[in-house]
């Protein structure tokens, strides 16, 4: 059974008693945490080797591993085949770093796009403006309905009925 298959069989069973699942996610998200702060700290430089390798890199499980390869996967250069890893595949960390820091607001990981290693990455400008690009593109913008005795928008002065209105 390919590593991601296992991943998903364990950290996202339904059938799992609540208190473990979150066990298990709490000491996810704190493995994952270490990683980004490692990463983070040398950002130009591309880690690469077998999930295995990495996984005893980091000091943290396989399954472990699979699953930041898993979260991870969006924000890189080049993406891992993680469909079909075992523990031999050979896989990098080349992550572009806006993107990444991106896809972290979007996953609403505070505790990852808070790290302190960002600091030395963007200035505080640059991560509001990253921040606000990535909430503004998912934010649904209704536009205003304009009624035919409203003043047409195109700002000629007559009821939008009588301008712009006639052409629909």
């Amino acid at each position: 059974m390919a590593l991601l298959e296992q991943w998903k069989k364990v950290a996202y069973n339904e059938n799992s008693d609540q208190r473990q699942l979150k066990r298990f996610w709490d000491i996810y998200f704190e493995a994952e945490k270490g990683i980004y702060a490692q990463l983070l700290a040398a950002p130009d430089e591309v880690v690469s080797g077998s999930v295995k390798e990495l996984a005893d890199k980091y000091d943290v499980s396989v399954l472990t591993m699979t699953g930041f390869l898993d979260g991870i996967n969006d924000s890189l250069v080049e993406k891992n085949p993680i469909e079909e890893m075992e523990e031999d595949t050979q896989v990098n960390l080349g992550f572009d770093k806006a993107l990444l820091y991106k896809n972290m607001v979007a996953a609403g990981a505070d505790w990852l796009y808070n790290l302190e290693q960002w600091d030395a990455i963007f200035d505080e400008e640059t991560r509001k403006a990253l921040y606000k690009e990535q909430k503004s593109s998912t934010t649904i913008v209704k536009e205003e309905k304009v009624y035919p005795n409203d003043p047409c928008p195109c700002g000629s002065g007559k009821k939008y009925k009588k301008c712009c209105g006639r052409n629909r």
